[in-house]
């Protein structure tokens, strides 16, 4: 029981902490967009609650649900029969948990979830229209085009049917839902956090450009090369 305690005190934790991250770049405002992170071992999952400031955020706020999205309230008494001492805030999670809670159950490789409504890459979701590779940095980061996903609505699992029908059939750890905005996955919830920036990046900078002329694709075969190399051995 120890062990798990010490791995939700450390998911909430960094889970609390990346949320800063969406601020700092500037992919959030008010209370909306979420971070969520798979608890290691355990079906379980840690995600944002509901409606509170991002000033107001601290560890112990951050709500367990199991990967259908219900909010955990015991755990099972440890090796000794001595029950857990610890609870769950009372606070509801995310509106978007539903969505997160499917891509954990159907993407067992994924192990952070981010939504934002950042404004170029929600943009591009307004219109329906996916991200074209058009640099090398989205070649190195997302394999390809950044895809667009189905209109889907909050509420129950759709949204997270679509994030998993759009992603498994791509490179990328990104997706638009249309008219919605950007979901995406990671190892860990920073790999999550990194494709939010990265991908928010890609789509000012290629929207930019396409306001100067149409950008140049890049061949096909460059792209698989330089995201091959990216992934297997840029850093290693």
């Amino acid at each position: 029981m120890s062990a798990l305690l010490d791995t939700l005190a450390r998911i909430r934790a960094e889970v609390c902490a990346l949320h800063a991250e969406l601020t700092r770049y500037e992919l959030v405002v008010w209370t909306a967009g979420n971070v969520s992170g798979r608890v290691p071992g355990y079906d379980l999952m840690v995600i944002k609650p509901s409606g509170v400031s991002y000033d107001d955020l601290a560890p112990e706020l951050m709500v367990v649900t199991d990967l259908y999205g219900t909010p955990v309230t015991s755990l099972s008494a440890d090796a000794n029969g001595a029950p857990a001492q610890w609870e769950n805030p009372a606070l509801t999670p995310s509106s978007d948990t539903a969505a997160h809670a499917y891509v954990y159950r159907h993407m067992p490789e994924v192990g952070g979830v981010v939504h934002t409504h950042s404004t170029y890459a929600t943009a591009w979701a307004a219109r329906g229209e996916s991200i074209p590779c058009v640099l090398t940095m989205m070649g190195d980061e997302f394999g390809g085009t950044i895809p667009v996903g189905p209109f889907a609505l909050i509420g129950d699992d759709s949204i997270g049917r679509g994030i998993v029908e759009t992603l498994q059939a791509s490179h990328s750890p990104a997706v638009l839902m249309q008219n919605h905005g950007p979901f995406t996955i990671g190892k860990d919830a920073r790999s999550a956090v990194k494709a939010a920036v990265m991908c928010e990046e890609v789509a000012r900078t290629v929207h930019i450009s396409r306001q100067l002329g149409e950008p140049l694709p890049i061949d096909p075969g460059q792209i698989e090369s330089l995201y091959a190399r990216y992934q297997n051995v840029y850093g290693r």
